[in-house]
């Protein structure tokens, strides 16, 4: 078996409880619904879980490494800033974005007729083409935390490749706005 040493994949998962009086944001796209998402962040599972394949994939640790709840200047502020910061790690290394698979496990809000929206929202911000990238929506049958409703999951996976020293960097990503206090 050959295998290619310039791809690298990377793993991520990430799980928020669900409360009252928070927004629920899955992939950077807003969805209506009376619960959202209890983070120090704005608690985007979905995008917790790529920043953590994206640095996993680099070999440069995980989402809590390098913004760390602890951490004042992470109150209330946009998931995409942790996914930006990251995807500008991984080019400052060399590597360019190949795909980004995610599931998302949620009792509710049933994300059926939310998957594509959500879909399109990742992939604008990864700079990739739809076809580059899945969001799946399941549940987990009533089972724990998520099962009786309490907080969503999310898991992701990402290849990245290794640019040969010719190619050109990706170009950098419009920032999300830190939340304003």
């Amino acid at each position: 078996m050959t295998v290619n040493a310039r791809s690298r994949v990377g793993l991520g998962f990430d799980i928020h409880r669900l409360g009252r009086g928070r927004k629920l944001v899955l992939g950077g796209l807003e969805i209506e619904c009376n619960v959202g998402l209890v983070g120090h962040s704005d608690g985007d599972v979905v995008l917790h879980a790529v920043t953590d394949a994206v640095l996993g994939a680099c070999g440069m640790g995980d989402i809590g490494d390098h913004f760390p709840s602890s951490d004042p200047r992470w109150e209330g502020a946009s998931s995409r800033v942790f996914l930006d910061a990251a995807l500008d790690m991984a080019d400052k290394a060399g590597f360019d974005f190949v795909n980004c698979d995610t599931i998302i496990v949620a009792e509710r809000p049933h994300l059926g007729a939310w998957k594509e929206g959500i879909r399109s929202s990742l992939a604008g911000i990864l700079g990739l083409g739809v076809d580059r990238v899945c969001v799946k929506a399941k549940t987990s049958e009533g089972l724990g935390h998520v099962g009786e409703g309490r907080a969503i999951e999310a898991h992701a996976v990402v290849m990245l490749r290794k640019r040969a020293s010719t190619k050109k960097a990706r170009k950098p990503a419009k920032r999300a706005a830190k939340k304003s206090r």
